[in-house]
């Protein structure tokens, strides 16, 4: 045989002609052999290309409805609620299942006080009825109580609370994040332990929005809580339990994001106010890119899935379905409209820029918090359209630049300008207790604005900016029967209520049975407006040299009088050069009046010059967190406590400021300032205070100084674990060995020694109080006295037995600190630790404790309330911040001959202890010299 050719057998892997050849011989032996089915153009899809089709149809209709979700409109309060509502937090096995009757109330609703009597019904957690009163029938098995005309408010609504959170979760600062961190909730902070729910409650508040704090510029979602803990249905520590919203499904309730502008997230992360602005434009334009792109993604999606088109849908999901971005979630939300807008911020400029973002981006502001300066800008608020609530302090301010510029007359100013005005506690410390939320509506109403618009400014104003005014605000059918039954008219000084219900519930023990007499609530007074034509005209001759006025109209007087029992009623004196030269009932000083200017007073109220002791750097500082406008701030050498190394307030004394003009406002015309301490750790030697006239034209070195010397503080606690003493038994250690081993000395240590100069020692805890009891027992001859104090009703009885006296603070106790924890919050819950200080016999007067001394001008406010819910005489409680202070402290002055001769006095137009007097004049006596007239702010 011959040889084969050698290309009989053709390269299968690079002749294309054998590799189509044996492609389509391979293709009919796998058809013939049933390996694979060619479709055909009418052939059905198999069963796995189906289960493939039904898996990703029923994937993409989870992704549609997603898109439901995302797209749902804002949830919008029902206004007015339907007659049928229901409450959804009411529960049948622990709920209200009784019907109470609240008869013959003097009732705000909300909008207005009604002008006759009415009765509430409530049942099931909801307000039934308010009709005229004994217009219907007592139900069958219904509770009724006979309120004879007490006031009746819906319940108050604080719009900017952080209470619930006592592991300081506030802000979410850590470098993974940065200064926007919208995505974390104040929800995943509540603890349902925290008491001070219950105390806020007992002070009327029924529902609170809780915030993360001011660090970033977007700090997170808030929350609404009803104050009333273990409400559900095992009475456990449920947090879900707490929520306003109990019952609602999740997709329905409503979200609030907290931001903040200006200072706060400047300081915490460098940023200017411009690199801040950057930031949240930058993640506002990355949400709203992805909110477009889900829109896009969504549309396509319910396109493909309306005409079954299969590969539509498998390319729709092939990469991942509907973007989504979990940290951009609430953002997106916020541009949907979805998230209730709440932005903490003080400056116009600060809130100018956030309207303009808010305009870039498309979203809506609720609510400005804070917001000192927004007085200065109420058109500007309203020109946005936007219908902003600012929600703000009535006082506290100046203790930063961002707060210098606040005004007493802010809600008035704004409410003129048709500006929702919210007062709102912050419930952060001691001096914002949102226990006592109503008592600024009535300082807001005290200083212009109208009356029911202070007691909407805790109720339905706060309810409507939050979206919950279809709940929440009003007392009228529909609602929540949220109520507060209260003793006395809401905006008096000291209002306390008598029953707080939530949600139809009691809060408070069974106080109503002792309503019997009747009892008609008495609207308080605004503030006398006087014209400036009058005022110039008054006080340019009260000035002069030689001027002599005749002052009738005085209904009572605290001041020493020839021959008459303290207070006296219907008086009138002459004031000559700044002397009083008659002092009697009406018609007794004609013969001394003859050429006398005559100023008529309405309801004049004479009183000592009144008295401050302030560790809030009054005098010393303009700004309390700002060492650069004062003094600078004090630090002892960590190893030295010899005397000369004591720092002196009168060496730093720089007598200016808001806070001054605040005191001069509250009749203040003395004020004995502490050493300020450092900012960057405690301090146990504080060093030693000076006294000084609050008003007049001298300066420290001709007159201003009444006492160089006042006392030498220490700081034990807490704030006085210094480098110096690690902790209070080092400190009482320190203590004893100083007052030890300077007895007999001439400096000074030896003056508090031998009892010259008083020992004030700034403490909180009883525990630590009973250390200094044993002290003084031990060195008698030390003139002990106590600041701060705020547990001293636990130990009166050994602080009275040893002579030691206090510098009370906690006139409206918060047991903020661990320190204080155990002191009595007073009424309602309990009795006044003041009546319990009074009782066992302790000498006391009272001051303030605050981060700076904005709230300086209540001080004689704190003695009227003090009064009332201590059951103490007007005299008694003028005394509380004038001659016990000045004999504690020993500042007594050298009298003079004549009336009231030597000693400084105020003369006020309606009565200080409550809400609404103003100052006419002040006299400085030793000097003889009217030095205040007509005082206001700038």
């Amino acid at each position: 045989m011959g040889r084969l050719p050698q290309n009989r057998y053709p390269n299968l892997a690079t002749d294309p002609r054998c590799y189509l050849g044996l492609c389509l011989v391979l293709i009919a032996l796998l058809v013939q052999t049933h390996w694979v089915s060619l479709p055909s153009p009418h052939s059905q899809p198999g069963p796995a290309v189906l289960r493939l089709q039904q898996h990703q149809a029923a994937q993409l209709g989870k992704q549609l409805q997603k898109c439901q979700v995302l797209q749902q409109p804002p949830v919008v309060a029902q206004v007015p609620p339907p007659a049928t509502r229901t409450n959804p937090r009411w529960i049948p096995s622990v709920g209200q299942n009784h019907t109470i009757i609240l008869r013959n109330a003097t009732l705000f609703d909300g909008e207005q006080t009604i002008d006759h009597p009415v009765d509430i019904t409530f049942h099931h957690g909801v307000i039934t009825n308010v009709v005229p009163t004994q217009s219907i029938a007592t139900e069958q098995g219904a509770e009724v109580f006979q309120l004879n005309g007490r006031f009746v408010t819906p319940g108050l609504v604080d719009m900017h609370s952080h209470h619930l959170d006592v592991h300081d979760d506030l802000n979410e600062i850590h470098p993974d994040s940065g200064p926007l961190t919208p995505f974390v909730r104040a929800l995943d902070s509540l603890k349902t332990y925290d008491k001070t729910t219950t105390m806020f409650a007992s002070g009327g508040v029924t529902s609170s929005l809780i915030l993360p704090g001011s660090a970033n510029v977007m700090g997170g979602e808030a929350v609404m809580v009803k104050n009333r803990l273990n409400s559900g249905q095992y009475a456990e520590q449920v947090v879900e339990d707490l929520l306003l919203e109990r019952g609602i499904p999740q997709a329905q309730r409503r979200r609030y994001m907290k931001m903040a502008c200006g200072e706060n997230p400047k300081g915490v992360y460098g940023h200017t106010r411009m690199g801040n602005a950057f930031v949240f434009r930058k993640q506002m334009s990355e949400a709203q890119k992805l909110l477009q792109s889900q829109d896009s993604w969504c549309l396509e999606a319910a396109a493909a899935q309306e005409t079954g088109d299969t590969d539509a849908i498998a390319q729709l999901l092939s990469n991942g379905g509907l973007p989504e971005d979990f940290a951009l979630e609430s953002s997106i939300a916020m541009l949907r409209g979805q998230v209730g807008i709440n932005i903490h911020c003080y400056e116009p400029e600060d809130m100018e820029a956030m309207i303009r973002h808010s305009e870039e981006f498309g979203f809506r502001i609720q609510a400005f918090h804070h917001a000192l300066e927004a007085w200065r800008v109420p058109e500007m608020l309203k020109a946005s359209g936007q219908n902003i609530t600012v929600a703000t302090f009535s006082h506290f301010a100046h203790y930063k630049h961002e707060a210098y510029d606040a005004s007493l007359y802010a809600g008035k100013i704004l409410s003129e300008h048709g500006v929702p005005v919210a007062y709102k506690s912050d419930a952060s410390d001691e001096f914002l207790n949102a226990k006592y939320l109503l008592a600024q509506a009535a300082e807001g109403h005290s200083f212009g604005l109208p009356e029911n618009d202070a007691l909407q400014s805790v109720t339905s104003i706060p309810a409507k900016s939050l979206g919950m005014h279809d709940r929440i605000g009003y007392a009228r059918p529909g609602f929540d029967a949220d109520l507060v039954i209260w003793d006395s008219h809401p905006l008096s000084n000291g209002a306390t209520p008598l029953q707080v219900y939530i949600d139809g519930q009691p809060t408070l023990k069974d106080t109503l049975t002792t309503v019997a007499s009747e009892h008609l609530p008495i609207s308080p007074s605004m503030r006398p407006d006087i014209s400036m034509e009058r005022k110039a005209d008054t006080c340019s001759q009260l000035w002069e040299a030689g001027g002599k006025f005749l002052i009738t109209g005085i209904r009572k007087s605290f001041i020493s009088a020839p021959n008459a029992d303290l207070p006296v009623d219907g008086l009138e004196i002459v004031l000559d050069s700044g002397r009083i030269t008659c002092m009697g009932a009406a018609g007794h000083c004609a013969e001394a009046a003859v050429d006398s200017v005559p100023i008529q007073l309405e309801n004049g109220h004479l009183y000592p010059g009144l008295t401050a002791v302030t560790a809030g750097g009054l005098g010393l500082v303009d700004i309390a967190t700002d060492p650069s406008t004062g003094d600078g701030g004090s630090a002892i050498p960590p190893d030295n406590v010899a005397s000369e190394a004591l720092v002196y307030a009168k060496y730093g004394l720089r007598i200016q400021g808001k806070d001054l003009v605040r005191a001069q406002l509250g009749g203040i015309t003395k004020v004995v300032t502490v050493p300020l301490a450092p900012n960057e750790h405690g301090v146990f030697l504080r060093g030693v205070s000076t006294a000084f006239h609050a008003s007049g034209q001298g300066t420290i070195v001709d007159g201003r100084i009444i006492k160089h010397d006042a006392a030498l503080h220490v700081v034990l606690g807490q704030e006085g674990n210094s480098p110096i003493t690690a902790s209070v038994s080092s400190a009482i250690g320190l203590l004893r060995r100083i007052l030890t081993e300077n007895q007999g000395r001439n400096n000074t240590y030896g003056q508090v020694v031998n009892g010259s100069l008083p020992l004030v020692a700034h403490v909180k805890s009883h525990h630590d109080m009973l250390q200094l009891v044993q002290v003084k027992r031990d060195i008698p001859s030390v003139n002990m006295v106590l600041f701060g104090a705020a547990e001293a009703s636990l130990v009166a009885e050994q602080l009275a037995k040893a002579n030691i006296s206090l510098i009370y603070t906690a006139v409206q106790p918060n047991p903020q600190t661990w320190e204080g924890k155990d002191v009595p919050v007073g009424p309602p819950l309990t009795a006044s630790p003041i009546q319990a200080l009074v009782d066992a016999g302790v000498k006391f007067g009272i001051a303030q404790s605050a981060l700076g001394d904005s709230n300086i001008h209540n001080l004689v406010i704190d003695a009227g309330f003090a009064r009332k819910v201590a059951g103490l005489s007007e005299l008694d409680a003028v005394n509380l911040v004038s001659r016990n202070i000045e004999e504690i402290l020993g500042l007594e002055v050298e009298e003079k001959t004549g009336i009231y001769g030597g000693r400084d006095f105020v003369l006020y137009e309606g009565n200080p202890l409550e809400w609404g007097a103003r100052v006419v004049f002040t006299v400085d006596g030793a000097n003889e010299k009217v030095v205040e007239c007509w005082p206001d702010e700038n």
